[in-house]
């Protein structure tokens, strides 16, 4: 189980690695996970101790880069259908109460409470009114935190989180503009391109793209989907089952007149004719509880990586316990290119 955490984190950093723009942050310490988008927003999670028989908890620490900026923290707790009534958070000296059980959110004031036992503290707790506990770990909090410090320039500052100090507040990182990716709208598909799958078939070359699928003795021409991208392209889609629990689409931009010459994409996932997207999942174990996704969409040359998320940490929350953003951008979907004019 384990070695399957260890490589769903790792596809995370190399994801991240390759992300455009600012270079996004992943890091993990003990029982926290750091993850910092390329805006400089940074997305602290801890979870319960990974031994041992522990009920599912965890917390979110959300800063936007800037000075000065506000903390937002989330507590979450896995099995809220058994809880009646509100929940109460200890950490050392500061309590909460009235939490609601499920997804909780702290004021300002509760989270300037709780902050400096937080980094203090070897755990914390979280109790029902009927008196079922779960056990918040702190085991690497402190070194998130400074990563998170690090990675705004907060380091030496008044409002760093782990080391403060006298360095002005103006030096801080700003946040850096989301990207805007400009993605024209497929057109409709025409007339005779559901038979563009068997003639373009033959074309592809399929040797070093099939190594990863488990049904390579089904793959046909009619296997393929065809889906129009604009009046020249389109867009070739090969379902792929991946390793005991994951599914891929391997995908070729092609031409839809000969010289087909379709190139195979880094992207993967299921196409979607309104924004030209395709989106992946992949789980980080069987169970499903720690998730990585993409999103690329065609910006009329190719496709480029649109939104990255993910939880690097296996800890038991169904779905994952947040989905931790690693890239983001903001997709505007304008009208289909215009059809070029023949000479």
């Amino acid at each position: 189980m384990k070695s399957a955490c260890v490589a769903a984190a790792l596809f995370l950093i190399a994801l991240s690695a390759g992300a455009a723009g600012k270079a996004p942050v992943a890091f993990t310490h003990n029982d926290w996970e750091l993850a910092c988008d390329n805006t400089l927003t940074c997305r602290a999670a801890g979870y319960q101790a990974d031994t041992g028989e522990h009920q599912q908890v965890s917390m979110l620490i959300t800063r936007v880069a800037g000075p000065d900026t506000a903390l937002d923290v989330q507590l979450q707790i896995g099995d809220d259908d058994s809880v009646k009534g509100t929940l109460r958070f200890k950490v050392g000296k500061a309590t909460v109460s009235g939490l609601e059980a499920g997804t909780a959110s702290f004021t300002g004031s509760q989270v300037r409470a709780v902050l400096p036992e937080l980094l203090k503290g070897d755990e914390a707790t979280v109790t029902a009114d009927g008196g079922k506990k779960w056990t918040l770990s702190l085991a690497g909090l402190n070194a998130v935190l400074l990563k998170m410090d690090e990675t705004q320039g907060r380091v030496g500052t008044p409002g760093a989180l782990v080391r403060k100090g006298a360095r002005p507040e103006s030096s801080v990182l700003p946040p850096v503009p989301m990207p805007v990716v400009n993605v024209p709208k497929p057109p409709k598909a025409r007339p005779g391109d559901d038979a563009l799958a068997a003639r373009i078939f033959p074309s592809l070359d399929l040797k070093d793209a099939l190594e990863q699928c488990n049904n390579q003795e089904q793959v046909s021409a009619k296997s393929i989907e065809v889906n129009r991208l604009n009046e020249r392209k389109v867009l070739l889609s090969l379902g792929c089952g991946v390793g005991a629990y994951n599914y891929a689409t391997l995908l070729w931009i092609a031409n839809d007149k000969p010289p087909y010459a379709p190139v195979s994409l880094e992207a993967s996932g299921e196409f979607n004719d309104k924004d030209a997207s395709v989106s992946s999942s992949m789980k980080g174990r069987g169970v499903g509880d720690c998730w990585s996704t993409e999103t690329w969409n065609f910006n009329g040359k190719d496709f480029v990586r649109t939104g990255a998320t993910g939880d690097g940490m296996c800890r038991g929350f169904a779905g994952g316990a947040w989905a931790l953003p690693r890239y983001v951008s903001r997709v505007v979907v304008t009208a289909p290119a215009a059809t070029p004019s023949k000479p």
